[in-house]
């Protein structure tokens, strides 16, 4: 499985890269969807700002890609959008080339009703172009697009986190004020929506400086081919150099988009549709449209003997694997031995239990030479794991005999067992007659010590 941010989202696999982090799918344990996480990769304060202004925009539109939710863990932090799985408008035109009239509308139009609402929070995107508006995967359905990527946006009368002399944004989409050092403001979007149309009409990306110089020298130029007159009449007034001659808003733009839709002429039948294809592929193994699969655990193997028989009849048959190659999941858990492997000395145990055969263990006999063992038992006597750690080397093979010294080693199983054993080893002490008398005698000569320091 994927590493889990914050207890919460499961990182899956990369689908993109914004201006301040990767982009990922990741599974919402929560809410038990799928989601896309931006997660920030510089930890500058520049950076963290900017990616503070962008997880703190919540805007609600069908055609507005804004943060959902974020979350942190130690010094890494990210949030999350909805995850849009058909590409962007540069994978449509990799796709078809140029667009038709009509579908270049339709797209026109979602993206000005997404943008007024932007516009409308008070919010200047500042990076519109064709990368950062996301389509569904809609097939040859009706298209619709996302604005999405807010990284570079600011609100109208938020301090700039760059120099004066500075622009943000991506060059070949920015306005003429712009290039002057002008204040970010809505009319520098709407010059960047008209460049996006002509590449979806045209299949390629504008020179907007040669646009731009066309339009200061000679005003404006007719329809270039290929684009209805209708509709470069609104394009025209989205790419007026002059902010003053541009239109202002995003409505007034919708607006005239509408009544220029309507004198178009209608495709032909033959034109072949427009398709928007998932551009994410299919998902990592381990994953499912539901979410992660549980994939059982490998049995855990055990030392009952008839396991073993079933073992012995089938040593082809590997225990099964987990989908995930990470390996967390991939180990069996330890064989669980008993406890008493160890066999009992030559001396006569009358409540031990007989050592099994050893037929179901995974681990090979140790050799008779105990002095060549990797690990010793003498060595290890007060470690409370010694009877697990010591267990593979220090099982003989059947009818091997133990060495003497290494009998009071093993830990006794059962307390009567070993009790005949430490009575052996007890060593009687003096009878009382003789231990009092001496006792007494000791204490006489104490006190009179004691006595002679104190005359002195």
């Amino acid at each position: 499985m994927g590493e889990v941010f914050a207890g919460r989202y499961e990182l899956i696999d990369p689908i993109g890269r914004g201006g301040v982090g990767a982009v990922w799918r990741a599974w919402d344990h929560r809410r038990r969807r799928y989601v896309a996480a931006k997660v920030l990769q510089q930890s500058d304060a520049h950076t963290l700002l900017r990616f503070v202004r962008e997880q703190a925009l919540r805007i609600e539109h069908p055609h507005v890609l804004a943060p959902a939710s974020w979350a942190a863990d130690d010094d890494k932090v990210l949030f999350t959008m909805d995850l849009v799985s058909g590409g962007s408008l540069a994978h449509v035109i990799g796709d078809y080339g140029p667009l038709p009239p009509r579908f270049v509308c339709t797209l026109l139009d979602q993206l000005l009703s997404g943008l007024s609402t932007v516009h409308a929070e008070g919010v200047v995107h500042r990076d519109i172009k064709p990368a950062n508006i996301l389509m569904e995967a809609t097939g040859t359905g009706r298209p619709h697009l996302r604005l999405s990527d807010f990284g570079i946006s600011m609100r109208k009368g938020e301090p700039r986190l760059t120099e004066t002399n500075y622009v943000v944004g991506t060059p070949g989409y920015f306005a003429p004020e712009q290039m002057m050092g002008a204040e970010p403001d809505f009319p520098a979007d709407l010059f960047a929506v008209g460049l996006v149309a002509l590449y979806l009409l045209q299949g390629k990306k504008p020179d907007a400086r040669a646009l731009v110089e066309h339009f200061a020298s000679h005003g404006t130029p007719s329809a270039p081919q290929g684009i209805p007159e209708p509709l470069w009449q609104v394009l025209a007034g989205l790419l007026q150099p002059d902010p003053q001659a541009r239109f202002r808003t995003a409505t007034g733009a919708r607006k005239a988009l509408t009544a220029a839709v309507e004198m178009l002429p209608e495709p032909d039948i033959d034109d072949e549709p427009v398709e928007v294809f998932d551009q994410l592929g299919p998902l990592p193994a381990g994953f499912g449209p539901e979410g992660p699969i549980a994939t059982p655990r490998p049995p855990s193997p055990t030392g009952h003997a008839a396991h073993a028989g079933q073992a012995a009849q089938q040593p082809h048959t590997p225990p099964p694997s987990p989908m995930s190659e990470t390996g967390s999941f991939h180990l069996a858990p330890p064989p669980q031995q008993p406890p008493t492997q160890l066999p009992q000395s030559a001396q006569p145990a009358p409540a031990s239990i007989p050592l099994p055969a050893h037929t179901g263990s995974p681990f090979p006999a140790a050799p008779q030479d105990l002095s060549q063992a990797p690990t010793s038992a003498v060595r290890h006597e007060p470690s409370p794991t010694r009877a697990y750690t010591a267990e593979r080397q220090q099982v003989p093979h059947p009818g091997a005999g133990m060495s003497p010294n290494f009998a009071p080693a093993a830990p006794p199983a059962h307390p009567m067992a070993a009790a005949p054993a430490q009575a052996a080893q007890k060593r009687p002490g003096p009878p009382p007659k003789v231990a009092i008398p001496v006792l007494l005698v000791a204490l006489i000569c104490f006190a009179v010590g004691i006595w002679a320091l104190t005359q002195a």
